[in-house]
């Protein structure tokens, strides 16, 4: 999976509005972008990286290839929805931000998600065990900067698949540091998070 781009600065809707109530000035600003994430053919790991408010496959990736799979994570096994003669035949599998699936296409598109950034303080939860997981603000970076590493504990694992290999390149948490090296998750991208105790990913997130 290659994610070409987030364009919040440029897609920043400003959707900032002010208004009096008594004495006071109340502000709601929300941020709205879209990020388009391209799939090669084969598999590839996606995440929803804003929040749609619906936030189905059959919302979200509403043109893919004909013959497109989507492989979401139950905690024990893979429920696939096939997308054949332009509809999903299972349209509701959930994907918010901080979740994520597989995506497994025989020709090469692009999905534009759209929707609002999550402010905010986030929480994502994952259980004991294997959970394929995301980050919920649309942010590129090292597993410790979004985070991640916070929520883990020794001997924790994540999987982050290498679209070029197609297979997973594996990375333990010992003692507080990453081996064989810190894994980063792209805009767009999901991860296997394989963990002895579950925990909390939290981020407090504001774009400024």
């Amino acid at each position: 999976m290659r994610t070409k781009s987030i364009l919040l600065a440029a897609a920043l809707t400003a959707a900032g509005v002010a208004s009096s109530m008594a004495q006071s000035n109340v502000y709601s600003l929300n941020v709205v972008g879209y990020v388009n994430v391209t799939s090669g053919v084969g598999f590839s790991m996606i995440a929803n990286p804003l929040d749609a408010g619906t936030n189905t496959i059959g919302n979200l990736i509403g043109n893919p290839p004909d013959g497109t799979l989507f492989y979401s994570w139950t905690g024990s096994a893979f429920n696939v929805a096939t997308f054949a003669f332009g509809a999903w035949d299972n349209p509701n599998v959930s994907l918010a931000p901080g979740q994520g699936g597989f995506i497994n296409t025989s020709s090469a598109f692009t999905n534009t998600f759209v929707g609002t950034v999550l402010q905010g303080n986030l929480t994502n939860h994952f259980g004991v065990g294997f959970t394929i997981a995301s980050s919920q603000v649309p942010q590129s970076d090292t597993v410790d900067n979004l985070g991640l590493t916070a929520a883990l504990g020794d001997g924790d694992l994540v999987y982050k698949w290498n679209f070029g290999n197609q297979a997973y390149d594996v990375f333990t948490l010992a003692f507080g540091s990453w081996s064989p090296s810190t894994p980063s998750i792209n805009v767009g991208e999901s991860v296997f998070l394989n963990s002895t105790a579950g925990g909390n990913w939290v981020r407090n997130f504001t774009v400024q």
